[in-house]
């Protein structure tokens, strides 16, 4: 799923040696519909948050851009 995004690839562009696309995307929609990937965001956010690494004052979110397919 990282490497999904690190990639910006669409998820049918997914390494072979990760299995399947749609089983990858299955697992990240299911990790997501319960809080895991929030959770997992908000915990690394707060130890680089705490060891000094993150600047959260550059945080933002630029609605006004939307992808329409």
């Amino acid at each position: 799923m990282i490497w999904r995004f690190r990639m910006y690839s669409p998820w049918r562009d997914v390494s072979e040696q990760y299995g399947w696309w749609s089983t990858v995307y299955d697992r990240f929609r299911a990790r997501t519909v319960t809080g895991v990937m929030q959770n997992l965001q908000e915990q690394m956010i707060a130890e680089a948050a705490t060891r000094g690494e993150v600047d959260l004052s550059l945080v933002s979110v630029d609605s006004t851009i939307e992808r329409a397919h």
